[in-house]
């Protein structure tokens, strides 16, 4: 109910998820009211402290209750970790996902209200038609637009997620047709995430895993049964290992300047002016896939690796972009730069436009729409 905040309570089933198509993240224009603290639970605050704990966001549609059973089945109760699972729902219906999955695991498995903190070590589920986004570790629901277009959720909270944990956000793409979620994912790899995908051939619909693959962002590929052991290891080595300091000892440089004459020596690019916190955080999360604490022993492991030069040369050179990203410019340009190109042309003039920089088509798009 959205005026109350309750969820309604009626039977609901997962259905098979939604194609390519895209949609801006919908927002509630209701202002947001802090509830009460209630009994056995942590208080809301408006200024919520820094997360310290991993925040997992999983998304499955078509073939989904099957594979969050098997991954909750082998995920330990204590690992420590939030889970956010993005179904696609019917929308009109509530769900009794929260009930099924409580069989599978000794965690509390709660359906999501407005404002709901993440606490370690529980599960939350999204309700049937509405859409979810964090904020500084609350979660925060908002009424499903109906739109001409299919709706996205997973795209639309791993985005979310991917700005609210940046280089310590985790996805995790399971069974379900379409390509929900790999947008999502682009955003989680561009912030310095990581991303879980299941091996399509153990997926009872293989739709959003393949998409999810072909995008070449997919960090781990794994039956899902063999997921949850790789992330608990994961998310060890990230408790472990500490920011880079400001200025790099020596020894860290000179396995820098090694890994930049490797990537030059295989690819032909140079990337010794690139931003060094930048390159730095991608060389990181390389070393923490590998479970490498040591920039000299990935520096060897690159030398003796050609597939590994290859994906950190494509991690350098990770795009994140959407549709009418910058939306100052856009208005601009409609409003103040267009008008004077067109004005006095013919009916039959010929406008071309370039995108420069265009890596993956939303630029030329939105520009295609607002001609």
């Amino acid at each position: 109910n959205p005026d109350t905040g309750e969820p309604e309570r009626a039977f609901s089933r997962i259905i098979p998820g939604p194609g390519d198509a895209m949609k801006k993240p919908a927002t509630s224009s209701r202002p947001k009211k802090i509830p009460a603290k209630k009994k056995g639970s942590p208080p809301a605050t408006e200024k919520t402290p820094d997360i310290a704990f991993p925040i997992i966001g999983i998304g499955a549609s078509a073939g989904g209750l099957e594979a969050f059973e098997q991954f909750f089945r082998a995920m330990p109760a204590d690992s420590g970790m939030a889970f956010v699972l993005v179904p696609h729902l019917d929308p009109d219906h509530a769900s009794m996902l929260s009930e099924i999955l409580q069989r599978n695991t000794t965690m509390p498995v709660l359906e999501v209200r407005d404002q709901t903190p993440v606490s370690p070590d529980h599960v939350y589920i999204i309700p049937p038609n509405r859409d979810m986004a964090i904020f500084h570790g609350v979660l925060q629901l908002s009424t499903a637009e109906r739109t001409h277009g299919q709706r996205l959720p997973i795209d639309s909270f791993f985005r979310s997620l991917a700005e609210d944990q940046g280089e310590r956000s985790v996805c995790v793409i399971l069974s379900g047709s379409g390509s929900d979620g790999t947008l999502g994912l682009r955003a989680i790899n561009g912030a310095g995430g990581v991303s879980f995908v299941q091996e399509p051939s153990t997926a009872k619909y293989d739709g959003m895993p393949t998409s999810a693959i072909q995008s070449g962002l997919a960090t781990y590929v794994l039956p899902v049964d063999r997921i949850p052991e790789k992330l608990v290891s994961y998310t060890r080595t990230i408790a472990h290992t500490r920011l880079p300091p400001p200025h790099p000892v020596p020894a860290i440089t000179s396995a820098m300047k090694r890994i930049m004459m490797i990537l030059r020596s295989k690819t032909g690019n140079d990337f010794s002016l690139y931003k060094h916190s930048t390159i730095r955080r991608r060389i990181d999360r390389r070393m923490m896939v590998h479970n490498l604490e040591d920039m000299d022993a990935y520096a060897r492991y690159l030398h003796e690796t050609p597939a590994e030069v290859d994906i950190l040369f494509k991690e350098l050179l990770i795009n994140v972009t959407s549709f009418f990203r910058d939306p100052e410019v856009f208005t601009a340009l409609i409003r103040e730069v267009l008008p004077r190109l067109f004005e006095n042309k013919p009916e039959n003039h010929v406008f071309r436009v370039w995108v420069p920089g265009c890596s993956s088509g939303e630029e030329a798009y939105s520009l295609a729409i607002l001609f």
